[in-house]
C-alpha cells in the first residue's frame, strides 16, 4: 500500500515520524514523508524516504491554512495513498479534511497533544475542541501517544475508539556509557565529579525555561546543560532577557550547548534531566533520559506523569512554580545515591514500556489493521531502501 505520514515541520517528521515509516516500509510499504521543508529532510531522504514539502505553518492564519489544504489535496489527488496518517494538531486537521475531500479509504490521525489541554483563553481553547470534534467524524484510526489523552478523546466524544500508541525509543541507542561521558566531561571542561542537570527541548517558554533558571540560582553545586534551539516556527516571546539573567546569576554553572546530534552522549554525561514543561504529549525526551539511568524531575501534567513514578524514577513538581522546582533538583544535587536508585528504576521502566522497536510495530499493526478491515486495495511497489 501507498502511505503519506503527514505532519508539520521538519523537526517533527525527522524525531517523531521517522520510527515509523521505518517500521512500514519494512512491512513493504511505499511511505512518503509530508511536511513543510526544512534542512532536517535531508537525513529521512538519505534513508530512501521520498518527502514531499507542503507549505504547512503552525498559525491559524485562514490565508496560510488555504494555501496548504490545497495543495494536500492536489499532492493527494496526484499521489492516490491508500491511507493517510496525519500528526499534530493543525496539520493534523488538514490532512484528514484534504484526503476525506480526496475519497481516501482510510484516513488516520495521531494525537500529539491536544492543543484545548495548553495554556490559553477560554475561546481558542474552545475552539480547538469544537476543530478536534469536527474532524474526529472524519478519522477511521484515532491514535494518541498518551493514555490520558485517550480518554480525553473517549470522554469528549472526540472518537468512539481511540488508541493509545506511546512513544519509544531505541536502547541501544540510549543507554549509559561511562566512555561517552567521560568523553563529553573532557570536551567540555566538566570535572568527573561535578553534578551536572541536564535539559533537552526546543528554546520556548512552555518548556518551562523561565522558571528552571530561576531555579537553578538556588541549587549551588550544580550546572546546566542546555541542549536545544528554537525553531523557526515556534511562538510565543523569546527567552533572551531570561537567559542574559542567567548568565550573570549562574555564570560558568550554564553552558548553553544549542543543537546537538550526540543526544544519547550528553545524556550519558549528566546526572539529573529536567523537563518543567508546561504541557507535553509523552516527551520523547524523558524517555531517552530515563534508558540512559537518569533521574527525571519534570512537572505533573499529562505526559510526564504517566513515565515517571514520583519518589521512585523521579520527582514530579507543580507548573510553574520555581521554588518546588529547585527544592526537587536540589534534593537530588545532594544524593549520589537517590540519583542511582531512581535513575535505574526509571531505566528498567523506559525498557518495558518505551522500547522503541517494541512501539513501532503496536503501531504498525494499529494503522495497518484498519485498512485490512476495508475492501482490498491493489499494492504500490515499495520504497527503495
Amino acid at each position: 500500500m501507498k502511505i503519506l505520514e503527514v505532519t508539520n515541520v521538519d523537526f517533527s517528521l525527522r524525531h517523531f515520524l521517522l520510527p515509523l515509516m521505518r517500521g512500514l516500509r519494512a512491512e513493504g510499504h511505499e511511505v512518503i514523508g509530508v511536511c513543510a521543508d526544512g534542512p532536517l529532510l535531508a537525513e529521512v531522504r538519505d534513508e530512501g524516504f521520498r518527502v514531499e514539502p507542503v507549505p504547512m505553518v503552525r498559525s491559524f492564519s485562514p490565508l496560510a491554512q488555504v494555501q496548504a489544504l490545497s495543495a494536500l489535496m492536489a499532492l493527494i489527488r496526484q499521489e492516490q495513498p491508500d491511507i493517510v496518517h496525519a500528526h499534530m494538531p493543525i496539520s493534523g486537521l488538514l490532512a484528514r479534511l484534504a484526503a476525506k475531500l480526496c475519497g481516501v479509504q482510510c484516513v488516520a490521525y495521531t494525537c500529539h497533544g491536544f492543543l484545548f489541554n495548553q495554556p490559553g483563553s477560554m475561546p481558542r481553547r474552545g475552539l480547538s475542541l469544537a476543530l478536534e470534534w469536527m474532524a474526529g467524524r472524519i478519522t477511521d484510526r484515532y491514535f494518541t501517544v498518551s493514555t490520558q489523552e485517550a480518554e480525553d478523546a473517549q470522554r469528549l466524544h472526540i472518537h468512539p475508539k481511540p488508541l493509545a500508541l506511546g512513544n519509544g525509543r531505541d536502547p541501544a541507542s540510549f543507554h549509559p556509557d561511562p566512555e561517552a561521558r567521560q568523553r563529553i566531561r573532557a570536551e567540555l571542561g566538566v570535572p568527573p565529579n561535578a553534578v551536572v542537570i541536564i535539559a533537552v527541548s526546543r528554546l520556548v517558554r512552555h518548556k518551562g525555561y523561565p522558571e528552571l533558571l530561576e531555579a537553578m540560582e538556588q541549587v549551588p553545586g550544580a550546572e546546566l546543560w542546555v541542549v536545544g534551539e528554537r525553531l523557526a516556527s515556534d511562538h510565543g516571546s523569546s527567552l533572551d532577557e531570561n537567559f542574559a539573567r542567567a548568565e550573570r546569576e549562574l555564570g560558568g554553572r550554564l553552558r548553553r550547548l544549542g543543537y546537538r546530534r550526540d543526544i544519547p552522549a550528553l545524556l550519558a554525561a549528566a546526572d539529573i534531566f529536567v523537563l518543567p514543561s508546561h504541557f507535553e504529549g509523552l516527551p520523547m525526551s524523558v524517555i531517552e533520559a530515563m534508558l540512559c539511568g537518569l533521574p527525571v524531575v519534570a512537572t505533573d501534567i499529562r505526559g510526564p506523569r504517566e513515565q515517571v513514578v514520583n519518589g521512585r524514577t523521579g520527582l514530579l513538581v507543580p507548573v510553574g512554580e520555581v521554588a518546588p522546582l529547585a527544592r526537587s533538583l536540589l534534593r537530588l544535587v545532594r544524593d549520589s545515591d537517590l540519583r542511582y536508585r531512581m535513575g535505574s528504576s526509571g531505566r528498567m521502566r523506559a525498557q518495558s514500556r518505551y522500547d522503541e522497536a517494541t512501539v513501532t510495530a503496536h503501531a504498525v499493526a494499529a494503522l495497518l489493521g484498519d485498512a485490512k478491515d476495508k475492501k482490498p486495495v491493489p499494492d504500490h511497489q515499495a520504497a527503495p531502501h
